[in-house]
Parts: C-alpha cells; sequence; structure tokens
C-alpha cells in the first residue's frame, strides 16, 4: 500500500475545514438556543462547558443530551422547534477561531483553495457563512443535505474535490470529531484532528487515525501553510 503524504511534507493544493468547531466557533449561538428551549420548556439548562462540547453532534445530539427523557415524537418536534429558533438566531455572537480568519486571508492571497464541508444543513450554513463574510472566497461549501450522504461517508469531500478541481490526494480535510477524519481518510485525504474544537471529555483526537494533530489555531495555521507550501509571514 502506498504510504500516505503527511500535511507537514508539503505538496499539497487545496484545504478543506469542518465548520462547527474546526473553522467557526458556532456554539455561543447554538448553546444559547438550547437553553431558551429548556427554560421554555421548564427545565434548568444544562452547564455551557457540556453542551458546547456537545455541538459537534449537531441539534440532534445537543437536544439528546438536553432532553434526555424525549421519546422520538416528542425530539423531532424538539428537533423543529431548535431549528426555526437557531434560523433566527445563527450569527449573535458566532465568529471565526482565533487566527483562522487571517489564515483565510493569506490562503486566498496566495491563491490557495480552500472550502467547507459540513453536515450543517444548507439553509443553516450560507447565511452563517454570509454574515461571516467568508462565503464568497471558498472555492466550495458542501453542506449536509448537498448529497444524499453525509460525514462520515466520503462522499461528501470527494464532490468538494471535484467541484475544487484538485485530485482528494493533495487535499487535506480538518475536522474536531473522529467522523471528519473517517470521511477524510475514506476520500483518501490527508487529515488533520484539532484539540480546541468540540470534544467531549471522554473523547481523545490523538485516537481517531488522524495524519497530524493540531492543538490549537496557530498550530493549525502553520501546519497548513507548510502543507500547501506557503511562507507565513
Amino acid at each position: 500500500m502506498k504510504a500516505r503524504r503527511l500535511p507537514s511534507q508539503g505538496g499539497f493544493e487545496a484545504i478543506f475545514f469542518d465548520l462547527d468547531g474546526t473553522l467557526v466557533d458556532t456554539a455561543p449561538d447554538m448553546v444559547a438556543v438550547l437553553s431558551r428551549m429548556q427554560i421554555h420548556h421548564r427545565q434548568e439548562p444544562i452547564p455551557y462547558g457540556l453542551a458546547r462540547n456537545s455541538v459537534s453532534n449537531g441539534a440532534i445530539g445537543l437536544l439528546r443530551l438536553a432532553f434526555p427523557q424525549a421519546g422520538e415524537p416528542e425530539l423531532k418536534a424538539l428537533h423543529a422547534e431548535y431549528l426555526q429558533n437557531y434560523s433566527n438566531a445563527l450569527c449573535v455572537e458566532s465568529d471565526l477561531f482565533p487566527s483562522l480568519r487571517d489564515l483565510l486571508e493569506t490562503l486566498n492571497m496566495s491563491k490557495v483553495s480552500w472550502g467547507i464541508v459540513t453536515n450543517k444543513p444548507k439553509r443553516m450554513t450560507d447565511p452563517l457563512l454570509e454574515k461571516l463574510g467568508i462565503v464568497g472566497d471558498a472555492a466550495c461549501v458542501v453542506s449536509g443535505d448537498t448529497l444524499a450522504e453525509r460525514k462520515p461517508h466520503p462522499a461528501p469531500l470527494l464532490h468538494a474535490a471535484e467541484i475544487t478541481g484538485v485530485a482528494p490526494g493533495k487535499a487535506i480535510y480538518i475536522g474536531d470529531a473522529l467522523r471528519d477524519i473517517e470521511a477524510g481518510r475514506a476520500a483518501g485525504m490527508a487529515t488533520v484532528a484539532v484539540g480546541y474544537g468540540y470534544i467531549t471529555d471522554d473523547d481523545d483526537p490523538h485516537t481517531w487515525g488522524a495524519d497530524e494533530f493540531a492543538a490549537d489555531t496557530m498550530a493549525l495555521g502553520q501546519l497548513l501553510l507548510k502543507a500547501v507550501d506557503v511562507k507565513s509571514s
């Protein structure tokens, strides 16, 4: 079997990011919506830190955590309520993680393609990216409902590579969940796991099988610029 090329070895042509917990810190808004719902349903909101670490599991994951006694019919109704409330508060406090806006600007100036592959629905993803002012610079945005398959299936990442015009083996995928790394590896991309995202206490990014690990956004930026052969300023 051919050895996988590591991002730290350079020679890559495109970078794809997971969204929630990797590129954008959406937890403040997602957890705020959850807390308001719990109060509305006369429940004590769960601690912010506990909810934050579960944001990568999406709305359903948050609702299962906050309403553990809910059956499937009730959970379905809660999910619809959550999505409606969240759609009205997508970008109140959400922002790119520290230093990542500068990283994207460097990639833009260096004409390095970058994109987003997320399980977040398109009707949430596009308005969020527009409010953050980065949607126009992305080579592609693949949302959770762009295709029939979602991560950890590799199809969304292969679709991103096709749109961008880059071979999967020349691309890197970065994420803060096991499903991200599984999808990236299955697509034949190099993978980077980040340690600053939404990771539960019983999970360990070092066990996901990623090609590289970045503990914080500064380390991630340095690693990615080296991967695409761009000198950091």
